[in-house]
């Protein structure tokens, strides 16, 4: 399978923003978790404006869905997001080790 990273850009009130939607957010992420197709996510820190999930599939249509109802992305808490695909090489998690 292929992996793919869901990248969230916010300003620099992104954590205040989110709190009244973290709640849904994290549920559609714990069911996409339980199906498989999301590996892990996160958010990167100093200033926190980034996030980053990393998506699993044979396309992007998994992290791509997931973005379009995210209520992050539909509340206007982001105010962009793109699919990235990751070519992943080496560690665990690798999908074509080298």
């Amino acid at each position: 399978m292929k992996r793919f990273l869901l990248i969230y850009e916010a300003d620099a009130d992104y954590v205040e923003r989110r709190a009244p939607h973290r709640a849904a957010h994290l549920e559609r992420a714990r069911a996409a978790a339980a199906r498989g197709e999301l590996l892990m996510g996160g958010v990167l820190t100093e200033p926190t404006d980034t996030s980053m999930m990393l998506f699993q599939g044979e396309g992007p249509e998994a992290a791509i869905e997931f973005a379009r109802g995210d209520p992050y992305v539909t509340e206007g808490v982001v105010r962009s997001w793109r699919v990235r695909e990751w070519i992943t090489v080496v560690g665990t998690l690798a999908a074509t080790p080298a």
